[in-house]
């Protein structure tokens, strides 16, 4: 009987899924008179139920009706849940609310993905240095098939916190410190989570409702510190960092997570300027507001109230759901009764969290997402592993390529020596495999002949390939980058291993920095032994590949860190395998940017690989050996060292600034010890080719009231190899009724050009795209003089002067 009663369960499931698939798109009008019978019927307490999203604890497929929170389910006090992997597990929870509780409503299942779901894609710090719409819109497009294929129909992403503070961990998990490219990375993961056609989101039984976090101003916490309180002028908060969740509600995302930090003294998850007045009134989103993890319970140690008077604060302000504190099952009804919440209140946010399962399909459906066979055939195939291998090579950013060259005192040895002593300390330091690499050519590509060496702590660990912010990745899975690289290069390349070095000299910081899975198996060794070995496998090798840098989790939440270098023995490895006289490739793994002075100065190239998602190791092989040409470029400022900090792009120019290439001069703007630019500026990237920008032609130097201005440059690819290449416009409001930045990203456009091609590259300016806010926050194009500056990059530009009339 039970075996005849699975099967008519799943006929029954496949039929619901196929009549909603069918189903004719219903109006506004006719959810709104299902969600009005429904609340009829629905109790107090079931109503406040709707608003909780507790953590599953750990629900085995078979079990789910012993597990802590199906009780809860049961008597209809739960909305959703979160972070349940697997199918079976969900349709089995999915079960529980339609068939247990009384009125049977669907819930809600969530999970952080991030940057991807099985198939990883680049962390998104990586993503958006693709500069490709496109391509991560197609990311976010991936994830959503293969999270909804599992029974996923809520993920918490899009990230969108500007941040120009790189020691906080979680830059990794945004888009860089740009407004305007976050904006754009924003709509585009929209768009591929829920679909892009506004008028049809969230039909399809393959996307997923997303949510745009952290609302806001979380990249902007004070010394870097995670969580850390946040204060700005409404002025710099408008013009600096809203304009990417403004995006996201303009591309229809379902959903906001409040954030962790305080706004104008009151935290965001308990601000009603925030969440009603801003987010509702002014932008007019009308989907739900979740808290993130405990953020009503946090609220009491920021010191607002007890849990009853901050769940309080929290639902008068806007929030819809609560994430895990249970603020609201917990203590609701005590304040409905006190009149400390109206009943208007609770029926407004659980109509919202109501209206979110509707647009779903949950109601037509409630296993729209449960269907068994899609996992096998939609989660990590071959086209989607394609996919990400061919947007990870996207996303390295090429950050020096020089020659190989020996030293004077190199060369002397070369040519005294002769290679006939035979004590250590004075044979060559480099062998004759080697000799022939010594010419005015770059290091990279590299040639698929001879011995090439992956030498570091990063160099065989798949745990750490997919990077922070995976919690769904298949961590064993994905193939390291000494044997991604060993399986690519089979009987072309041999390709030898040796760690080196542990990834800290500290132990307990090590430790630290490797949670969740993601150890690199610290080796008990001495740092000698490990130098030893790594010496030992790089005097057998053509070229070194130094795989350095930071582990998965030195970067992400709770992973701030105040010194950005190489750690000590990575650092003791590298300067160990350059005095190998051997050409030496940084392989650079992070996922923020680092102070790389001595890198940069002293190590001939550097490629940084962020952390690619699961099929890194083969795009980075891909692109060290030539089948791809690089095209990444930065979206966050390198600093010289730490003291620079914050450091970024699009500042403001002070009453006495320093002269242009000028380190120091007294009474200016400056340090006494390092000068204010970047080691790496903001849309910095190199290739194997080199572009080429003429002059600026604008179709005329006078904008008015209501036309507009074509800026047009011709770049060419004057170089030996195709490529790809970022065009950057920036404009500069020369005056204005406040001060103006010194530039701002304002347009971008991905080209791709074969040796010796030029391409026409045009942008439109409109009086649109020169609009900021005011002192008295009127959204204003003010006329007056502006540059017009495009380029490569945001210090390497070509400009010319336009009027705004």
């Amino acid at each position: 009987m039970k075996k005849i009663f699975k099967r008519t369960s799943l006929l029954l499931i496949s039929a619901l899924m196929s009549m909603a698939a069918a189903q004719a798109q219903k109006s506004p009008q006719d959810m709104d008179r299902f969600i009005d019978a429904l609340m009829k019927k629905m109790t107090v307490e079931e109503k406040i139920g709707q608003l909780n999203l507790p953590v599953t604890g750990d629900i085995t497929t078979g079990q789910a009706k012993s597990s802590d929170v199906a009780q809860k389910i049961e008597k209809g006090l739960v909305g959703g849940l979160f972070n349940l992997k697997g199918v079976d597990r969900i349709l089995e929870v999915q079960k529980l609310a339609v068939e247990k509780s009384r009125l049977g409503i669907p819930l809600l299942f969530g999970m952080d993905v991030i940057h991807g779901y099985e198939t990883i894609f680049p962390i998104p710090l990586g993503l958006s240095c693709t500069w490709d719409m496109a391509a991560i819109e197609k990311s976010a497009r991936i994830a959503a098939i293969e999270a909804s294929a599992d029974g996923i129909s809520w993920t918490f992403s899009p990230m969108v916190d500007i941040s120009r503070d790189p020691r906080w961990g979680r830059v990794s998990e945004g888009s860089g410190e740009d407004p305007f490219l976050g904006g754009a990375i924003a709509q585009a993961m929209v768009y591929g989570y829920q679909g892009a056609n506004l008028q049809d989101q969230l039909h399809r039984n393959d996307e997923i409702m997303a949510c745009v976090k952290h609302f806001a101003l979380y990249g902007a916490g004070e010394a870097g510190r995670d969580y850390n309180t946040v204060d700005m002028s409404r002025n710099r908060m408008f013009n600096e960092f809203m304009y990417p969740y403004e995006a996201a509600v303009e591309a229809g995302v379902g959903s906001v997570m409040a954030s962790f930090n305080e706004i104008d003294g009151i935290p965001a998850t308990g601000n009603k300027w925030l969440l009603s007045d801003l987010l509702r009134g002014q932008w007019g989103f009308e989907g739900f507001v979740v808290t993130d993890f405990t953020g009503i319970s946090e609220m009491i140690e920021h010191g607002v109230g007890d849990l009853q008077t901050v769940s309080a604060l929290a639902l008068n302000a806007g929030v819809d759901m609560d994430m895990v504190s249970e603020g609201f099952v917990g203590t609701l009804m005590k304040s409905i009764k006190e009149g400390k919440v109206r009943m208007g209140t609770l029926n407004t946010a659980c109509r919202r969290i109501l209206e979110a399962k509707y647009k779903l399909g949950l109601f037509d459906n409630p296993y729209k997402y449960c269907d068994v066979s899609r996992p096998k055939r939609d989660i990590f195939t071959k086209e989607h592993r394609d996919a990400a291998r061919k947007i990870a090579s996207e996303s390295f950013v090429l950050l020096k390529n020089a020659p190989f060259q020996l030293t004077r005192e190199e060369l002397t040895r070369e040519q005294g020596d002769k290679g006939t002593r035979t004590d250590n300390t004075a044979q060559p330091l480099v062998p004759s495999s080697t000799r022939s690499l010594v010419n005015s050519s770059p290091i990279l590509p590299l040639k698929k002949q001879g011995t090439v060496a992956v030498i570091g702590p990063l160099g065989n660990t798949r745990s750490n390939m997919p990077g922070t912010w995976s919690v769904a990745a298949r961590l064993n899975d994905y193939p390291s980058l000494y044997e991604g690289l060993k399986e690519m290069m089979a009987g072309k390349v041999n390709i030898t291993y040796a760690k080196g070095s542990n990834l800290i000299g500290d132990a307990a910081y090590e430790e630290r920095a490797t949670m969740f899975g993601r150890s690199l198996n610290r080796d008990n060794r001495t740092d000698q032994e490990l130098l030893d070995e790594a010496l030992k496998v790089a005097a057998g090798a053509d070229v070194i590949v130094a795989a350095l840098g930071e582990s998965s989790e030195m970067s992400g939440e709770s992973s701030s860190r105040t010194e950005l270098g190489l750690p000590d023995v990575q650092h003791t490895l590298l300067e160990a395998l350059l005095k190998t006289g051997k050409p030496v490739v940084l392989t650079l793994f992070t996922g923020r940017p680092l102070t790389l002075n001595w890198e940069q100065e002293h190590v001939p190239a550097i490629l940084n690989v962020w952390f690619g998602g699961s099929e890194a190791a083969y795009a980075i092989g891909d692109v060290l050996f030539g089948d791809v040409n690089p095209s990444g470029k930065l979206t966050m400022t390198f600093p010289k060292n730490v003291g620079q900090i914050p450091l970024f792009y699009n500042h403001k120019n002070t009453g006495r600034p320093l002269a242009e290439g000028k380190w120091f001069e007294k009474f200016r703007s400056n340090y006494l010890d390092v000068d204010n630019e970047p080691l790496y500026p903001f849309g910095y990237g190199l290739s194997y080719t080199n572009f080429q920008y003429s002059d600026i032609a604008l179709s005329t130097p006078t904008l008015g009231k209501d036309g507009s201005v074509t800026a047009v440059v011709t770049v060419t690819n004057t170089g030996k190899y195709d490529g790809a290449e970022v065009v950057q416009l920036y404009i500069r409001d020369l005056v204005g009724s406040i001060t103006r930045p010194v530039r701002e990203l304002k347009g971008f456009n991905k080209i791709f050009l074969r040796a010796g091609e030029s391409k026409t590259v045009s942008f439109t300016i409109t009086r649109d795209l020169l609009r900021f806010y005011d002192y008295d926050m009127n959204y204003v194009a003010e006329p007056g003089d502006f540059n017009i500056m495009i380029g490569g990059n945001s210090q390497t530009v070509k400009t010319a002067k336009l009027a705004l009339k």
